[in-house]
């Protein structure tokens, strides 16, 4: 096989078959020759003495008699001599099939992960009896399973540069990432969904009349969840039913709170493969329009932001908002009725909600409404969810890893006030969590940077993300506080885990951008 054609097998011999050509014995998976002995010859020899000697005894007239009878007798040998044979050869056909696994069910399980072209693949056992001169194609797996780049592929021996010796910056910074070429990415792309460990259905609670007795915290929006419902819906089970927001309304969007027109919810259902989200509210960022998107993605990808009535006032005036609901790749979407004072806290239902309010969607990459996108998206799944087989990334923060060191540094900022930080912290505290150390590899952080997700849309992923909006519901809206109480909670009942890439890794591919507004 050479390096540029994957998956294609080669005209020549192995070394097994050069083995198998040498020698006298053939083995199971090889044809017989068709080219036989015949044994005429030691027959006629026989037929001649066999004359001679009846010659002596016996007239030319008997003789011929007997020549006839002997001819007949000869012929009728040679039959059943060539018959035996083909019966051989057929029994020696059928051992070749029978080497083979058989499957004798409608369909045929998966068997095993194969490598075929560098690439990891399902082989399914071939049903003998049922495939005759042609091969049926074998059913689709499942489950996406994974795949590995060819070898001698330059991501494969990538590493990452020291950074440069530049005495002037200081503060984080952007590093180089391996990117697979679109064509390439757009191959990769998985025709199936990823698996999920142990929970495989989620249903979603829907309550007319909300039952506020709770021991603290919760909302008209998210429900109002007990501690036992809390902890019950840590325990991970194949079908699930928890608090995921949108708790009241026939549907998230409507009558919820975070109220969607009619017509944008319609259109948000027909997107069934790639979302980009993103939100502005307050009229705090300026809209950012991503670059380096080839034609493809900006037609297949639904890029949407969600933006409340003060923002959609301010686009209207300063961004270009018309009656098509767009400017540049983004569909704006107005949200009404929002159901927390705190924007920040409102940010986080388009963030973490985005599987409920995409419901037909296959993967979502989340940005922060200041940042501006300048990697193609699909490049993006595929360097840091379909070649990690993962179902869930998030950039480590660049400076803190442990939750302790953020909640202090989260209290000195004024980012929330400084009792609830210390409620929550010691709830968690509580329950055991302890100090980020290397005792936790191959966990390589508990904080994550959160502007940023990456993610597939399956039932484990789904389960993370809305225990997570659970507990910004509960406590404060400081999300990286709780974000790993929620992702070991469900590790150790699971063992699913998170891509948590690099801080400089996230910023090869997001920029922020920071606008200055004058006021007169």
């Amino acid at each position: 096989m050479n390096g540029g054609s994957l998956g294609i097998r080669s005209g020549s011999y192995s070394p097994l078959d050069k083995k198998q050509q040498q020698s006298d014995v053939l083995l199971p998976i090889q044809t017989p020759s068709t080219t036989k002995t015949k044994p005429y010859s030691k027959m006629f020899k026989d037929k001649e003495k066999l004359f001679r000697w009846a010659s002596k005894f016996a007239g030319r007239k008997r003789v011929r008699m007997f020549l006839l009878f002997a001819i007949s007798a000869a012929v009728f040998v040679w039959v059943l001599y060539v018959g035996r044979d083909k019966d051989q050869e057929n029994h020696n056909g059928l051992k070749v099939n029978d080497s083979l696994p058989l499957n004798n069910s409608e369909t045929p399980p998966m068997n095993e992960v194969q490598t075929v072209g560098n690439i990891n693949r399902v082989s399914f056992p071939i049903d003998v009896e049922r495939t005759e001169a042609r091969v049926m194609p074998p059913p689709p797996p499942s489950y996406f399973l994974g795949y590995t780049l060819p070898p001698g592929h330059p991501c494969n021996s990538f590493s990452l540069p020291p950074p440069p010796a530049d005495k002037k910056r200081t503060g984080p910074r952007p590093c180089p990432v391996c990117y697979l070429p679109m064509k390439d990415a757009l191959a990769l792309m998985p025709k199936f969904p990823s698996f999920s460990p142990v929970v495989k259905d989620l249903t979603y609670v829907y309550e007319e009349n909300l039952n506020k007795e709770t021991e603290f915290g919760g909302s008209d929006f998210g429900g109002y969840p007990t501690l036992k419902q809390r902890d019950d819906s840590y325990d991970i089970r194949e079908s699930m039913n928890l608090h995921c927001g949108f708790v009241k309304g026939s549907k998230p969007g409507r009558g919820t709170g975070f109220d969607i027109d009619d017509n944008d919810l319609v259109d948000m259902e027909q997107c069934r493969g790639v979302v980009v989200a993103s939100a502005i509210f307050g009229a705090f960022d300026d809209i950012q329009q991503p670059k380096n998107i080839s034609e493809y993605s900006k037609r297949t990808i639904c890029f949407y932001m969600f933006v409340d009535e003060e923002t959609e006032a301010d686009l209207k005036v300063n961004g270009g908002l018309d009656k098509t609901r767009k400017i540049g790749v983004w569909r704006i979407v107005v949200v009404r009725n929002l159901p927390y004072t705190d924007g920040r806290r409102t940010g986080k239902i388009p963030k973490l909600l985005t599987h409920r309010l995409f419901p037909n969607a296959r993967f979502s990459l989340w940005i922060d409404g200041k940042l501006e996108l300048v990697v193609d998206p699909y490049q993006i799944l595929e360097r840091f969810l379909w070649r990690t087989n993962a179902t869930f990334a998030i950039s480590r923060h660049y400076k803190r890893f442990d939750v302790f060191d953020e909640a202090e540094a989260n209290k000195a900022a004024g980012k929330y006030d400084n009792a609830s930080i210390d409620f929550q912290v010691d709830f968690y505290k509580k329950e055991g969590l302890t100090p980020y150390s290397e005792a936790k590899l191959p966990i390589t952080s508990d904080v994550p940077e959160g502007c940023v997700i990456i993610r597939e849309h399956v039932p484990i992923s789904n389960l993370f993300s809305c225990l997570w909006f659970n507990e910004v519901d509960r406590f404060t809206s400081r999300d990286q506080i709780s974000f790993s109480t929620v992702r070991d909670k469900i590790a150790a009942k699971t063992g699913w885990m998170v891509n948590m890439l690099l801080d400089c890794e996230r910023r090869n591919f997001v920029v922020q951008v920071f606008i200055f507004r004058l006021s007169f």
